[in-house]
């Protein structure tokens, strides 16, 4: 079955289509909020740096997602200018004045962009100190020289960052884009969500795989998910759609992973399957456990998860920036979170929607502008970012009923990761990069 490129349901859209950045609307104040502030109740930015041009052809790069360890921040990039910006490493030993210390992994391979960073300290028979596993997506599948999947750099000096090795999905697909990487006693691994490669490769390869990574120099491919191994799939899958229950075809591809602090469950964000759950104990042999499940009238459009109250809470993010579409509610993306004390069995405990949610308006409403992007929970607080929206931080005391009580929105909000750092949070813009926020009522974590 070929597959038109317009029908791909994430970031990856094609040259006719919307992607991620353009800031599509972003002119238009009934579509989007331009009218930011930059100290608005419980958050205020405390530092936002220039991001200094570091491509040798003097282009900039837009930004990705972002993560912290050890005091220092690790921005990746997006798309802008043919990518290979590469991972921006910040020290934040005084976070009102983050100083740019080292940029890596922009220049082992053409055409490629470096969304994704995750850095763990990591104690494996081959390798001892701070591991970062950075995403390698292609934007010229046809380039000679360009590769998808991730690269391993040691990281332990952050100033110096020296390279190990690289796991590559296949030349065919697009590349990782999101990933994770957990221990478990003195193994590493990295759980690769690599969309589309079931569709590209024909099942040869998966969207979902295992890799061990404890010796970083040699990646080894442990386990790879097929998705009709499920009983509400089997052979209604074909690499991309799905013969849902509901009676509607669906889009099944794996967008994002994430590992709890226990490196024991996974959890896979497999766009209109759900949010699916894994035993990885033996990462050679998972167990799937359960999924969380759409109503008919839902776009699914499970994009990112994280994990709240001990484990026993599941966050979920649906990235829906199509509002009105034929047998469907009119809405952008909005949070979902569960209850997983059974994680065989998702219940779902509430919705939480913004003034974002149903802003609709009659025509150019085709953005990402408006939906819900990535969640971080620190204690009883879910930071989420939303682009034209933003992070707004949400109560989630009782999960049954969550509360918004921030909101930070710069001009020209594009805000693609959040990240908490020690007793600050972490943003990044797909435009303008790193900001630094600080909670002003320490009540509110």
């Amino acid at each position: 079955m070929v597959i038109p490129a317009q029908v791909f349901g994430h970031d990856e859209l094609g040259d006719i289509f919307l992607e991620k950045g353009e800031r599509t609307n972003y002119n238009d104040i009934s579509a989007t909020l331009l009218e930011g502030s930059k100290n608005l109740k419980f958050l205020k930015e405390v530092a936002a740096p220039e991001m200094a041009i570091v491509r040798e052809d003097g282009l900039e790069n837009s930004f990705g997602d972002l993560y912290a360890h050890k005091g220092y921040a690790y921005v990746g990039t997006h798309t802008a200018n043919g990518g290979n910006g590469g991972v921006r490493v910040f020290d934040l030993q005084d976070p009102a004045n983050p100083e740019e210390v080292a940029v890596f992994a922009n220049n082992d391979f053409p055409m490629t962009w470096q969304e994704k960073v995750i850095v763990k300290s990591v104690n494996t028979p081959h390798f001892k100190g701070d591991l970062a596993v950075v995403s390698v997506q292609q934007l010229d599948r046809g380039h000679p020289d360009s590769k998808g999947g991730f690269l391993l750099y040691d990281v332990t000096n952050p100033v110096e960052p020296q390279k190990l090795g690289f796991w590559e999905v296949a030349k065919s697909t697009l590349g990782t884009h999101e990933l994770y990487l957990t221990t478990q006693g003195n193994r590493a691994i990295v759980l690769a969500a690599s969309p589309y490669t079931d569709y590209f490769t024909q099942g040869e390869s998966r969207d979902f795989q295992i890799v061990d990574v404890s010796d970083p120099t040699n990646p080894e491919t442990l386990w790879q998910f097929d998705p009709r191994t499920l009983p509400e799939v089997d052979e209604s899958f074909d690499g991309y759609f799905w013969d849902s229950p509901d009676g509607k075809v669906r889009a099944v591809f794996n967008h994002s992973t994430m590992v709890d602090e226990t490196g024991k469950y996974a959890y896979i964000s497999m766009w209109d399957l759900g949010t699916l759950i894994f035993d990885i104990q033996d990462p050679e042999n998972p167990t799937y456990l359960g999924r969380t499940d759409f109503a008919a009238h839902q776009q699914g459009s499970a994009h990112s998860s994280a994990i709240a109250k001990g484990g026993t809470v599941l966050i979920e993010t649906r990235e829906v920036y199509v509002p009105v579409k034929d047998g469907y509610e009119e809405s952008y993306g909005y949070t979902r979170i569960f209850d997983i004390k059974d994680k065989t069995n998702p219940v779902l405990l509430s919705e939480f929607k913004t003034d974002l949610t149903t802003d609709i308006p009659p025509t150019n409403n085709v953005t990402f502008a408006k939906t819900v992007h990535d969640p971080k929970v620190r204690g009883n607080t879910l930071y989420l970012s939303y682009y034209a929206g933003g992070i707004i931080a949400v109560d989630i005391t009782d999960a049954s009923n969550p509360t918004e009580i921030a909101r930070y929105t710069p001009e020209y909000s594009d805000i693609w990761g959040v990240f908490v750092d020690r007793n600050y949070i972490l943003a990044s813009d797909i435009g303008s990069g790193l900001k630094v926020l600080q909670k002003n009522n320490s009540n509110n974590e």
